[in-house]
């Protein structure tokens, strides 16, 4: 096999064989935005507090029923606790004004009746359906982590899968069990059925996330693939993730909800006969007939003349038998790569933490829930075309850490702002978002520019998995705002501003050749260097005895 490129130039850079395949698989990651993020309104908290039999209890006794607590500087109402309801009713029955009772030493109990929700804005969550608060409310952040606990299964299967059985079989599956196990999890009765079926949403959501990715890579002309690495998967994510919020607004049931959102993936069922297996493997696979077939396909779409033969016979099975062989210990087995390999974990689990974190917490901010859901997404649009346009003329290092010191600092801001100014407050939190997207981008090009190519998989395989930790630290993180509303706040953005220091000792890669072997990476700053020093003495000794035979 000659060179894939040269062999299929003949189809051109764009054409409508190309268009085709870039504006489906475009708006296939449409799903992936709304299937990522329905936790938000599924998993919501509505008002509550604890639920009162009526029984002989006027509306004002059942409301002085309900003690006054101090949450964040403000009363409210308690939310897990009431007076002892014997006592409420004995003065109830004794003719007590309700005014002039000394609630301070009336006992406390539990919600034992349960709780009564708030239907203004949600008609029905997983909270008020199985009473996910209280003692019982670290289930819906356990909930939501479930979702990124199966991102990390996903992670290391999918590649394998898709390697075996191809992209295109692959992709079409991922997307069917996606939505019919979100079909099923509508019917869920209990808590637990709920987690493990939504992490299965997960391991199958992120599959087809990267054999989507994958596919466009291998199958897309060189300009259209690289519009379609950048911003094509990125930008129709949002859309997906934009008019989430609005679906959610006019359907106020989790269950009905998660039956439409299943549902709208069926409008995927025709792309099956548009979308072709990948040309590169099905010759990696010895199937070149296959190869062929489609791009000859490909040419007459393209309205052009394809070779006789298109692929030569292969000429690879040269140098590779006698490469060597990588494994994760390599990625740590220098002072100098494992330095940069924990700036960049690091650097990966601070950025999933505030973005995943940010993400989720829209239910909690004041103001509509789904108005801020939607402006959370769409700040995500200008921060993917900004980067991108960046990354073409500026240097790595100094823009990811202005962006991490962007998404960190209007965080910390956040606990300076009085509670009047809540506009404000969501204001810089939407900066806040801005910056951390931006940092998203830019923290996958500038790992994959700093690790050599012999190991560059297996980096970038170790920061996704690091990444995956951080997302499933999110929600915790999110939830500490049930103790201080700005603790969350505070250690995300301390954790951002941590975590731009650290990228300050990663090497710049920007206008630099990228680096093939282990030896020929660029020096962190401040690493020891004696096992290094070692390492390029025993490669000069090899090249030495190399030379001799």
């Amino acid at each position: 096999m000659g060179d894939y490129e040269e062999d299929t130039a003949f189809l051109g850079q764009k054409g409508p064989f190309f268009m085709i395949i870039f504006l489906l698989l475009n708006a296939i990651y449409i799903s992936t935005g709304f299937h990522s993020f329905y936790i938000v309104f599924a998993g919501a908290s509505p008002s509550h507090y604890c639920q009162v039999p009526e029984g002989n209890l006027s509306e004002e006794w059942i409301k002085a029923s309900i003690p006054v607590e101090a949450v964040n500087g403000k009363l409210e109402p308690s939310k897990c606790w009431r007076y002892d309801l014997d006592t409420i009713r004995h003065f109830a029955a004794e003719g007590y004004n309700f005014g002039d009772v000394n609630f301070t030493d009336v006992a406390k109990e539990r919600c034992v009746e349960g709780w009564k929700y708030s239907t203004e804005i949600y008609h029905s969550t997983i909270v008020s359906e199985w009473d996910l608060v209280c003692e019982r409310q670290w289930r819906v952040p356990f909930a939501s982590s479930t979702l990124y606990m199966g991102y990390l299964l996903g992670s290391l299967v999918s590649g394998q899968l898709s390697d075996r059985f191809g992209r295109k079989k692959v992709l079409f599956a991922s997307l069917a069990f996606e939505s019919l196990i979100i079909f099923v999890q509508s019917f869920s009765q209990s808590w637990l059925v709920f987690c493990i079926l939504y992490f299965f949403v997960g391991a199958f959501q992120v599959s087809l996330y990267i054999t989507a990715f994958v596919l466009g890579t291998e199958v897309l002309s060189t300009s259209l693939r690289v519009l379609f690495t950048t911003l094509g998967a990125f930008l129709h994510y949002c859309v997906g993730y934009m008019v989430l919020p609005w679906i959610a607004f006019a359907i106020r049931d989790w269950r009905t909800l998660l039956r439409v959102l299943s549902g709208l993936t069926l409008v995927y069922i025709p792309f099956w006969w548009f979308i072709p297996e990948s040309p590169r493997w099905l010759i990696s696979q010895g199937r070149v007939e296959e190869a062929e077939a489609i791009v000859k396909d490909a040419a007459k779409k393209n309205k052009v003349t394809p070779p006789d033969i298109i692929f030569k016979e292969s000429e690879a099975n040269m140098v590779i038998s006698h490469m060597k062989k990588y494994s994760m210990i390599d990625v740590v087995k220098s002072s100098n790569i494992r330095c940069t390999t924990f700036m960049c974990l690091l650097l990966w689990m601070a950025i999933n933490i505030g973005y995943f974190g940010l993400s989720l917490n829209t239910s909690n901010l004041l103001g509509n829930p789904f108005l801020n859901c939607f402006l959370s997404a769409v700040t995500e649009v200008p921060a993917y075309i900004v980067a991108t346009l960046l990354l073409k003329s500026c240097p790595r290092r100094p823009l990811l850490s202005a962006f991490l010191s962007i998404g960190g600092g209007f965080l910390l801001l956040i606990q300076l702002i009085p509670e009047s100014l809540h506009t404000l407050a969501l204001a810089l939190e939407m900066a806040g978002k801005f910056g951390f997207t931006m940092a998203f981008t830019v923290v996958y090009i500038y790992t994959a520019e700093v690790y050599p190519t012999v190991v560059r998989n297996l980096g970038m395989g170790m920061c996704s998995s690091a990444a995956r930790i951080g997302s499933i630290t999110a929600p915790y993180i999110i939830f500490l705002g049930t103790f201080s509303k700005y603790l969350p706040y505070i250690l995300m953005g301390s954790l951002t501003i941590g975590s731009s220091l650290a990228n300050m000792f990663l090497p710049e890669t920007f206008g630099k050749v990228l680096p093939e072997t282990v030896e020929q990476m660029q020096k962190c700053k401040g690493c020891p260097r004696g096992d290094d020093h070692m390492m390029e003495e025993n490669r000069k000794q090899v090249v030495l005895k190399e030379q001799k035979l």
